[in-house]
């Protein structure tokens, strides 16, 4: 055999038996934990719970934490693209918030029922609080919104194709529903209008996607 075709033989034959490890490589590691040692609740509302831990974290430090225990929540970017796709309409919430002591803007959004798939608790929430359904959902993002105490995650879904109806909001919720512009709802934001965290980190998101999508 010439030596360019041996050389080229043992180079495919080297590239196959790499493939595996190169898989391997790519796998997520196994996020670490710490070791609860111990878990009081020091508070049990209807919202949440408080426990007060002692624990040995992931790097062997031994540590007290208060935390706030959650089912978690979903947010959900709205959109209605039947006037203009390029520039949708966002449904938008305005209501008093006590803790920040003022009326915010917000994406519609609530809490999940202990075991309550995050979907369905998202198509609840968005029918509940503005009346709309949607017919295509798809989830945008994950996060958690203040890590150091707070063990709540937020789910943010995409909704589109909005089918309007009938709001039925809680008994404590008095919400004032809008419908914005996707780049009115930047500016908002860039003039400092916009507060609320789940609507920062779910507009801005989608809007940088949006403008990737769109280069290609």
């Amino acid at each position: 055999m010439p030596k360019k075709q041996e050389a080229a033989k043992s180079a495919r034959k080297m590239s196959k038996m790499s493939k595996p490890a190169s898989r391997a490589a790519k796998a997520t590691p196994a996020p670490e934990r710490a070791r609860v040692l111990s878990s009081v609740v020091t508070y049990d509302g209807p919202l949440f719970r408080v426990h007060h831990d002692k624990l040995i974290e992931p790097g062997g430090k031994h540590s007290e934490r208060d935390v706030i225990r959650h089912n978690g929540s979903v947010v959900i970017l709205a959109l209605d693209r039947s006037k203009n796709k390029k520039d949708p309409w966002v449904v938008v919430e305005r209501q008093y918030r006590h803790a920040a002591n003022q009326f915010l803007w917000e994406l519609p959004a609530g809490k999940l029922e202990p075991g309550e798939d995050p979907l369905a608790g998202a198509q609840r929430e968005l029918e509940e609080e503005t009346g709309y359904r949607a017919k295509k959902w798809k989830p945008l993002v994950e996060y958690y919104a203040s890590p150091g105490f707070l063990g709540e995650s937020m789910k943010v879904f995409l909704a589109e194709d909005l089918i309007p109806g009938e709001a039925n909001p809680e008994e404590d919720e008095e919400i004032e529903m809008r419908l914005v512009r996707l780049s009115e709802a930047v500016k908002m934001i860039e003039k400092g209008a916009v507060l609320d965290g789940k609507t920062l980190t779910s507009i801005l998101l989608y809007t940088r996607l949006l403008a990737k999508k769109r280069r290609k």
